[in-house]
């Protein structure tokens, strides 16, 4: 057994005998989005500092909670906050939280996070639906030996983005009143924000929406065998032929005002999900 494997053993070992029960769903929030726990009826509720091995997050607005609760009927584990790979971390590291999940039996990662738009189509609070993504992370959570007993050498990423719970996203939107855009996503390293020409490239590759997070979690996840629903929070939209300054107080205060119907969203899908969908 190698290092990291014994990291996230301790981790399943220590949650395992305080946890109320198995969540089925696993909900990863990013920036600007906390508020979506005041939804849960909640159980417990953890400090990432409590739990063997788990990274501490520096990142604005990440309250590096785990809560332990119910939405809608549906067992649900939220984190709170998430690591990125320009705070220092590996991408082994920054998915430990859904490893460890994943082999305590959660079927189902719903991951969500703030991103700047690509797609001038979009606005600024505009909730996208990611159908796929591009990784520019230079680094894979899978990267070294695999563990079989967690999942194969090389998954399959052509379905990342489970088809019956993006359909049911879909549902649930156009029956509450949210509209949801769709997209790819790409995720960068950051933590430098993008110039205009960078901007350009990452749009001429075929992103809709850009930012330095998701993707690590995502991979963890598909390989563990978890279905996936990626949902993006457009903080703001630039043109790179007329760029503006881009401040991550903005963005914070842009997720946050997106935050009560990405929690009706999210509410919906919980109340209505099915292991099969």
């Amino acid at each position: 057994m190698n290092s990291h494997e014994k990291k996230v053993k301790e981790a399943v070992s220590f949650l395992e005998k305080r946890l109320p029960f198995a969540p089925t769903v696993v909900l990863m929030l990013g920036t600007g989005l906390g508020g979506v726990c005041e939804a849960m009826e909640t159980e417990l509720v953890v400090e990432y500092g409590q739990i063997p091995h788990f990274p501490v997050s520096t990142a604005p607005d990440h309250a590096g909670k785990l809560h332990i609760g119910r939405i809608g009927g549906t067992r649900c584990a939220i984190f709170q906050g998430r690591f990125h790979y320009y705070e220092g971390y590996s991408t082994k590291e920054i998915a430990i939280p859904i490893r460890t999940m994943s082999l305590l039996g959660s079927k189902a990662l719903i991951a969500c996070n703030a991103s700047g738009g690509l797609n001038l189509d979009f606005e600024p609070g505009d909730l996208m639906l990611i159908r796929d993504h591009i990784n520019l992370i230079p680094e894979s959570p899978l990267r070294g030996k695999n563990n079989d007993e967690w999942g194969p050498r090389f998954p399959d990423m052509s379905r990342a983005y489970n088809k019956g719970l993006r359909e049911l996203a879909r549902r649930v939107g156009a029956s509450s009143g949210v509209l949801l855009r769709e997209g790819v996503f790409v995720a960068v390293s950051g933590p430098q924000l993008e110039t205009p020409a960078e901007t350009r490239f990452l749009r001429l590759i075929g992103a809709d929406a850009v930012a330095m997070s998701l993707v690590p979690e995502v991979i963890t996840a598909v390989h563990g065998g978890m279905k996936v629903l990626g949902i993006s929070v457009i903080a703001n939209v630039n043109n790179p032929d007329d760029f503006e300054p881009i401040f991550i107080e903005d963005v914070i205060s842009k997720a946050q005002k997106a935050e009560a119907r990405l929690e009706r969203l999210l509410v919906g899908i919980l109340t209505e999900y099915e292991d099969n969908e």
